[in-house]
């Protein structure tokens, strides 16, 4: 599957009355030091967030943490390299992985490929409540 051209539609559904559907060309563009982020759920005041993120080569996340929400990593496509409270762990492609509220973290991308995946906060993101090293 090439993943440069997938649509993605989201369903964000409240006990079964409310349903949101947001298609690729909808979602906020963000540059955030290099990482090319596609926010579907910016500007909604929902439960969760919802983003997908390319890393391209050499690209890396400062060392950073939330004071609100929890993380939900999945690797679309690629390998890269988290770290974790001071703890270096490997994500490859179908990988997943949570980052607990005020956990430190930062990723690299070491590798010669693009690294794709999804991240959903819970609540959702709020760019006041992330702190930065």
């Amino acid at each position: 599957m090439d993943y440069k051209y997938y649509v993605l539609i989201i369903y964000i559904n409240r006990n079964y009355r409310n349903q949101m559907i947001v298609r690729k060309e909808q979602a906020d563009k963000i540059d955030f030091d290099g990482l090319k982020i596609l926010d579907y759920t910016s500007g909604y005041a929902e439960s969760s967030s919802f983003a997908t993120i390319h890393v391209s080569q050499n690209i890396s996340h400062k060392v950073s943490w939330s004071k609100r929400s929890d993380k939900y990593y999945y690797v679309i496509k690629g390998e890269i390299e988290f770290t974790i409270d001071a703890k270096k762990f490997v994500l490859r492609q179908g990988d997943f992985c949570l980052i607990k509220k005020g956990s430190k973290f930062s990723y690299h991308n070491a590798t010669e490929s693009d690294v794709m995946f999804i991240l959903v906060h819970t609540p959702g993101f709020d760019q006041n409540e992330e702190e930065f090293e």
